[in-house]
């Protein structure tokens, strides 16, 4: 059979799943009377509705005698653990680039993966029918930035395809993707042209682990790349990793290929496609596969290592168990562990207390899909303030680093620049986009960005796009200045009034509205001065005999302000929590009791 392997990879929104959707519907991969959603292959619920991708998911297409396994990896560089493994699966990468915005902070971080791969990029220009596209400034864009990564000739010499993927219309130029019939295969000819075909080895049987799946009728489902010889249902195996010495025994139960979106049972799997088994369970990411006769570990996958930590702990608040099934420290110690053998690139360990676990990973968007992800399933936790990963040198501390780049209208771009001084950025380039926008690219410490997002977008008025990607280890930059806001904090548990709230709304922005329950040391608003304040968010209007106690139902009050997951994870201060549960996200203090908190603040 013949076989091509490739992987998509592109910026964050550039088109790479619509891009397999047409694919898939051209190869007639779906019947024709078949309903498919759009971006069939986010099939998460919050990859559609953040509109990326987070989990790598392969398929395949069959195109003329070929089959042509397809895997789709996230743009985002948080998600870059999904990307390095899976680019070991693969010959070939699609390299999607969006024709108005070019090459982006995250094109980099995907073409450096692949090169470091030994890939040789297809370029696809995408969304040539934008308006202000300008295909020409992308591809020499593109060819830039591999000179930059130390691409070598062959790679340099990579083919170039124009598509708009919504409507389903690639070519070789922009005139034959306008000009033509409405037709993606001439993406599908360049892969067949310019993507090798695996190397089929005659040798033991090797296979690469690369990811795992669940299925609720066989189980645990691991999937890799064959390398060497082929795999048979029923087999007797054992499991080796190059990085440690213990070999695993088991045996393949169910064996499967793919078809289009599915899995298909098969006897056997040889050399060059993507298999997929049940049966073991114990099997991980980057195991290899082998013949018991001749266990041969293939080279481990390498992962960059987590830039941001942050403390996990079970919720010991009063309202815990209210909303949530699993509260526990053994429920919540099972599920990081069972995430973080599948999840890569994230590291979990255990702390001195029980109830605290210790969770680090790429970035800030790396944790917060973990987080949103427990809740929907029904845990209940507490969050601290991530903090970033510090290196110790002979040359001192060091700290990571990110590229920021900013698109933004250009009478904000002096704000923008205050903003970012403040954390301690540093300007790389600036370039002009259009007559009033341009483009900023800034050196500054991953913690500089915690909170930053929704402080930018206010500042900008909703017209700035920010993206920021991992771009390497530095000397400490020296402190930043922390939010300016104290916290108001509840000093009683009850119920908000309208009357409590109106007296407080002088003091600055709430966070609840009446009728909200609180406790003792929840955080309930942010203070206009920079110290916290414990407030009375309970105290009801004595009646007398000109008013009654409900006359303040009649009151307006400023609408609180509703923090979604990240900007309140932005929003924490060093002694405080976010209480995570299933319905709700709490602001609170590590210690609830004022007079403890007191003693605290005393002796420190």
């Amino acid at each position: 059979m013949n076989i091509r392997n490739i992987a998509i990879i592109a910026h964050v929104d550039h088109g790479k799943t619509t891009l397999v959707d047409a694919f898939l519907k051209q190869t007639h991969t779906f019947q024709a009377h078949q309903q498919v959603q759009e971006r069939v292959l986010d099939s998460n619920d919050l990859e559609r509705e953040r509109g990326i991708t987070i989990l790598a998911k392969n398929i395949s297409v069959q195109y003329r005698d070929t089959k042509i396994n397809i895997v789709d990896t996230p743009g985002h560089a948080d998600f870059g653990g999904e990307v390095e493994r899976i680019l070991g699966m693969v010959d070939g990468a699609l390299l999607v680039v969006d024709a108005v915005e070019g090459a982006m902070p995250q094109t980099r971080f995907v073409v450096q993966k692949a090169l470091q791969k030994g890939l040789a990029p297809i370029l696809v220009v995408n969304k040539i029918d934008r308006p202000a596209a300008d295909p020409e400034r992308v591809v020499d864009e593109v060819f830039d930035l591999l000179v930059a990564l130390g691409a070598d000739e062959q790679q340099l010499d990579f083919p170039v395809f124009y598509a708009s993927a919504l409507r389903g219309r690639a070519g070789t130029s922009v005139e034959a993707t306008e000009a033509g019939e409405a037709s993606i295969t001439p993406i599908l000819d360049g892969v067949l042209q310019y993507v090798p075909a695996p190397a089929v080895t005659e040798g033991p049987l090797q296979m690469m682990v690369a990811n795992l799946d669940y299925d609720d009728y066989v189980g645990r489902l691991a999937v890799g790349r064959m390398h060497g010889g082929c795999i048979r249902q029923g087999q007797d195996v054992v499991l080796t990793h190059s990085g440690r010495s213990e070999v695993k025994r088991g045996k393949i139960s169910q064996l499967y290929t793919f078809q289009g979106l599915k899995r298909v049972a098969a006897s056997k799997v040889e050399s060059g496609d993507i298999a997929a088994f049940s049966g073991i369970d114990f099997v991980e990411i980057g195991h290899t596969v082998n013949d018991p006769e001749r266990p041969l570990a293939l080279p481990a996958i390498e992962v960059d290592e987590p830039t941001l930590t942050m403390v996990f702990r079970v919720n010991d608040g009063p309202m815990s168990g209210q909303d949530g099934k699993y509260l526990t420290s053994r429920h919540l110690r099972e599920r990081l562990w069972k995430e973080a053998q599948t999840n890569v690139a994230l590291r979990v360990e255990d702390t001195e207390l029980p109830e605290k676990f210790r969770v680090s990973g790429r970035g800030e968007l790396h944790l917060s899909v973990l987080i949103e992800t427990m809740r929907r399933e029904g845990y209940e936790f507490c969050v601290s303030r991530p903090e970033p990963i510090l290196k110790r040198t002979e040359s001192g501390v060091e700290e990571p680093f990110e590229l920021l780049v900013v698109d933004i209208p250009q009478e904000y771009m002096g704000t923008v620049m205050e903003l970012v001084g403040e954390r301690r950025g540093e300007m790389q380039n600036m370039q002009q986009l259009g007559e009033d926008q341009v483009r900023l690219e800034f050196s500054i410490p991953a913690r500089g960005l915690l909170g930053f997002t929704s402080l930018f977008l206010t500042e900008t008025r909703g017209y700035g796009i920010m993206y920021h990607t991992f771009s390497h280890y530095g000397t400490w930059a020296g402190e930043i200045p922390g939010r300016s806001s104290g916290s108001l904090v509840a000093w009683e548990a009850g119920e908000a009034t309208a009357y409590a709230l109106l007296n407080l709304e002088q003091r600055g922005q709430l966070f609840i509205g009446p009728g909200a329950k609180v406790y003792a040391g929840m955080v309930v608003g942010a203070n206009s001065r920079g110290e916290d304040l414990e407030v009375n968010v309970a105290k009801k209007k004595q009646a007398t005999n000109m008013r009654s106690a409900g006359s303040d139902d009649t009151v307006k009050l400023t609408p609180p302000r509703v923090m979604h997951l990240e900007e309140a994870i932005g929003f924490l201060a060093e002694d405080e929590y976010l209480e995570v549960t299933p319905m709700n996200l709490r602001l609170r203090k590590a210690t609830l009791d004022r007079h403890a908190r007191e003693r605290q603040r005393k002796s420190s």
